[in-house]
């Protein structure tokens, strides 16, 4: 280490007492965290690229420094699957500091890195009181049933008005109306329950109505669009 002749110069002052890092909540304990091995927790993170074109939910149960378990989800860009798809290879099994000095191959999966890394190590976790932690696979509860991501996706026109066309229960496949024309109600279909039927050898169009399900006043409704025709 080289020093510049002022500091040289300089007579020796004791530092006097340590009293180490603040302690952070970390799955049920408080740590003093001093090291990357110190750093325990289960989060989530939104990051977002550059154009804002599309962005990415990322959820990371790291134990001792250690990335154990990864759920990488994707909206609003093409490309960002396949990232997101290396990025789960690459993820698991690196330290947090690693994780965050390489290249998760897309911009909004690099940012949500960053946003977990400031959660993680500042003991904002969502398991930051839980004894113990969360096990892992905990983040494939956040998936439900058919391992899908909830996903939700409106479009509207001044012209035309609303079309539902995603909604957290599935694939809208009709709205309802009632005497005002206005949505009151819809049918969806859980695709991960159609395709889970699918696999067990049901034909897929006695799938696709066992998958269906509505929600709201959907029965008795003035008039069924189709939102993506109609």
């Amino acid at each position: 280490m080289i020093y510049t002749t002022e500091v040289q110069h300089m007579c020796p002052i004791a530092k006097g007492a340590y009293h180490g890092p603040a302690p952070i909540p970390e799955e049920g304990k408080w740590v003093q965290a001093k090291q990357i091995s110190d750093i325990s927790g289960f989060t989530h993170g939104i990051g977002w690229c550059a154009p804002q074109q599309g962005a990415c939910k990322l959820t990371l149960n790291v134990k001792d420094g250690i990335i154990e378990e990864a759920l990488v989800e994707t909206i609003g860009c093409s490309g960002m699957t396949h990232s997101a798809a290396m990025a789960s290879e690459i993820l698991i099994g690196k330290t947090l500091l690693e994780a965050l000095n390489t290249d998760l191959v897309c911009d909004a999966i690099n940012t949500a890195m960053r946003e977990l890394f400031l959660q993680i190590v500042y003991g904002r976790t969502q398991s930051a009181f839980s004894e113990g932690g969360l096990s892992v696979g905990a983040s494939m509860e956040d998936l439900g049933k058919g391992l899908r991501s909830q996903v939700g996706t409106m479009f509207a026109t001044r012209e035309k008005g609303p079309r539902y066309l995603e909604m957290a229960e599935g694939y809208v496949t009709r709205v309802a109306l009632n005497e005002q024309s206005e949505i009151c109600g819809y049918e969806f279909v859980h695709l991960g329950k159609m395709m889970d039927f699918i696999k067990k050898g049901i034909e897929p169009a006695e799938a696709l109505e066992k998958a269906k399900g509505h929600y709201g006043q959907f029965d008795g409704a003035a008039k069924y669009v189709d939102p993506r025709q109609e």
